[in-house]
């Protein structure tokens, strides 16, 4: 027994030397959130406190696939680098936790604390076992670094299967707080008023409208800037559906939500594959709210090879809205503070006529990169990133149909039989001034673009070749022109 331990007590070293450190896996972010290891999805309790951003989200502590959900936790000073702290709240009693939010009681409406020194931090979350999700509390008074649950759960109990992910948040013009939560197999969103965070009172529904075709579920309803009119404020409220999501622009008066977008239009914050369940930082120091979605898609979210982590959080997006004709239209634009992450810029002198195709002098897997395209009458044009042999990912814009799009098709895929069903998104973009303004953010498995200032958003998870880095403009024999080319390497944000 001695000669057994002290041999695998002398192979530790090599054990560990031959181990990948986190952080530095294949398939990584490098500038995106993700988990030390194991499985994560929604972004939870989004709450800026005492210098603080709180980012909460759907952890399996245990495993690289989903299960036993409990609330993981990380903090930042800006929204870009995260230290990991541990879990916020965990299985309890046989009922998982639940996708919510978290709110400041400042006043102390709830009487969770004991010294009027220190106001709770205060969870609102949705407790589930496999016959019943019902609203739960638990509170923090040290800066959300350790939490008891209320004694007095449920809060809020229908006796449902399926009712969950509150999402809180106080209404200064009624002085009261509100709840969104979801009604998924209805299709609804109900709303609740309180005084207290401990006795809730039903105000109204929204819905069925728009995407029914899945379950609805992480609702937010938040108040956003217009563009170009500092004054003036309109109601977003965000809407998850089963693998997509769904915005609608109004207001809210505290009871009901007025929706004044077109009815049977469905619009989506984002048009690609992997985002969703996206929440927001409701009391930044600006006031501006910032978004931060998950990054996979349910369809195939537990197949995806990354290891021995799964799932990640996006870039932070700041949001607004601006009226296009007689539409309001949700803009969102990356948080400035990622730029301290961008090494050295490369400028590509153009403009660059391109007939058929254009590599660039540089690869790169992780980068950030501003283009203007001025796409030919009729043209199909673009770029094309993770490019190796006849591999590549494109976005690419089509001049005839006015439409973006993007198409994973030709990067692999053999991971999953699902993930191939949702390799081309596309939708409608009308150029500015004869272009087509694209911001791409390529992070070694995650893809974001956002088109004219924020107006069209895709994301999309891929998982190249390792040697994929090449970059190239493309157009399909109409010469397109490229201009105002910027390339920056992006650094980690992980020591």
């Amino acid at each position: 027994m001695k000669k057994t331990v002290l041999f695998l007590l002398t192979m530790i070293p090599f054990v560990m030397q031959a181990q990948t450190p986190y952080y530095a896996e294949r398939f990584r972010p490098q500038y995106h959130f993700s988990s030390q290891k194991n499985w994560i999805n929604d972004p939870n309790g989004l709450i800026y406190h005492n210098g603080e951003y709180h980012l909460f989200y759907q952890h399996n502590p245990f495993g690289n696939n989903w299960g036993f959900m409990s609330w993981g936790h990380a903090v930042s000073k800006d929204l870009v680098k995260w230290t990991p702290l541990p879990l916020a709240l965990r299985v309890e009693g046989g009922k998982m936790a639940f996708s919510g939010s978290v709110v400041y009681d400042a006043k102390n409406t709830s009487a969770l604390s004991n010294n009027k020194e220190t106001p709770p931090l205060v969870a609102v979350f949705t407790a589930h076992d496999s016959l019943n999700q019902s609203q739960h509390l638990a509170y923090s008074i040290d800066n959300g670094r350790s939490w008891s649950r209320y004694a007095g759960n449920p809060v809020l109990d229908l006796n449902m299967t399926d009712f969950r992910d509150p999402n809180v948040f106080w209404h200064e013009k009624s002085k009261q707080w509100i709840m969104a939560v979801a009604m998924p197999n209805e299709k609804m969103i109900s709303f609740y008023s309180s005084f207290s965070l401990k006795q809730w009172t039903f105000q109204s529904d929204f819905g069925p409208i728009g995407d029914t075709s899945g379950v609805w579920e992480c609702p937010d309803l938040i108040q956003v800037p217009v563009v170009g009119e500092p004054d003036k404020k309109k109601w977003v409220l965000l809407i998850s559906q089963n693998s997509s999501m769904q915005y609608y622009v109004g207001e809210f008066d505290g009871y009901k939500f007025y929706n004044e977008n077109p009815s049977n239009k469905v619009v989506r914050p984002d048009y690609g594959s992997d985002y969703y369940a996206a929440i927001t930082y409701k009391n930044t120091p600006d006031k501006i709210p910032v978004s931060v979605g998950w990054v996979n898609n349910w369809n195939y979210a537990n197949e995806i090879p990354t290891n021995p982590w799964k799932g990640a959080m996006s870039i932070p997006r700041k949001l607004a809205v601006k009226k296009m004709g007689s539409e309001w239209v949700l803009v969102q634009e990356p948080i400035k503070a990622l730029r301290a992450m961008r090494s050295t810029g490369q400028v590509v002198n153009g403009p660059i006529a391109v007939k058929n195709g254009y590599t660039l002098p540089f690869r790169s897997n992780c980068f950030e990169m501003e283009v203007d395209l001025k796409p030919a009458i009729t043209s199909i044009s673009g770029i094309k990133i993770a490019v190796g042999g006849n591999r590549s990912f494109v976005i690419g814009y089509d001049a005839t149909l006015e439409q973006l799009f993007i198409d994973r098709t030709n990067t692999p895929s053999g991971f999953s039989r699902q993930y191939p069903y949702f390799a081309k998104k596309n939708a409608y973009l009308k150029q500015q001034n004869d272009k087509v303004k694209l911001h791409i953010f390529f992070d070694k498995s995650i893809v974001e673009v956002y088109a004219n200032d924020g107006e069209l958003v895709f994301t999309s998870q891929i998982f190249p070749e390792e040697n994929d880095t090449g970059i190239e403009f493309f157009s399909d024999g109409n010469v397109s022109v490229f201009e105002n080319i910027w390339f920056w390497p992006m650094r980690s944000i992980w020591k």
